[in-house]
């Protein structure tokens, strides 16, 4: 199985224009560990963004502030800096949109910008999610290809079978990176106590830092 997903992978990612060799990465450092990400050339525009915030400093100190096991971890708000414990979050950004590059899948360890709901799906400046999710069967995938009117192919297919995702957010959000290292720091996030009252935030904080590490 490992060698025939591991072929998967390198095939959807020549398909999808992710394989570059010039990738840039950056490292998500939580309690629970830290995360490895790839940023995606095929979306330059979310991938620059994300890079001049990190070196910025921006993500320091903010919190994975909504978690749904089974779901994504998202957080990226800056106002969850000073949050007291309780408040819900999900609001704050540097005060404006990045232009939609959708394409990618939300394969477990997506990367993918947070939006509100707009005809254009512009992002967040700075919120983002990275998926958990949970494996896929055929039919699922069916009823959202035929939805979408996108029909999956069978790389892609295997690939949620095997790696899990949350193809339902598939075509509305842009993902614009993937964890290559610490996929297991998702699972120990998502397993954490939340309060549905405040938005499904931790009832700890989870505080992040990102840096770039090329």
């Amino acid at each position: 199985m490992i060698t025939r997903l591991f072929f998967a992978l390198l095939i959807l990612a020549t398909l999808s224009g992710c394989n570059s060799d010039k990738s840039t990465y950056a490292l998500i450092s939580t309690e629970f560990g830290d995360m490895k990400v790839k940023l995606y050339n095929s979306t330059p525009q979310h991938r620059d963004n994300f890079i001049k915030l990190a070196e910025e400093g921006f993500y320091d100190g903010t919190l994975f502030h909504r978690v749904i096991s089974g779901f994504m971890i998202q957080g990226g708000d800056p106002d969850s800096k000073t949050a007291p414990a309780g408040q819900s979050l999900g609001m704050g950004g540097p005060g404006y949109t990045v232009p939609a590059e959708i394409g990618a899948l939300h394969l477990k360890g997506a990367l993918a910008a947070a939006r509100t709901q707009n005809p254009e799906k512009a992002s967040s400046g700075s919120q983002f999610y990275i998926v958990q999710g949970k494996p896929v069967t055929d039919a699922e995938l069916d009823n959202i290809g035929q939805r979408a009117g996108r029909p999956y192919s069978d790389v892609q297919r295997q690939l949620y079978k095997e790696l899990g995702g949350t193809p339902q957010l598939d075509f509305e959000y842009t993902v614009f990176g993937e964890v290559v290292e610490g996929l297991e720091v998702i699972d120990a996030i998502a397993a954490v106590s939340t309060n549905p009252q405040a938005g499904n935030r931790p009832l700890s904080d989870v505080k992040m830092t990102v840096k770039i590490l090329n």
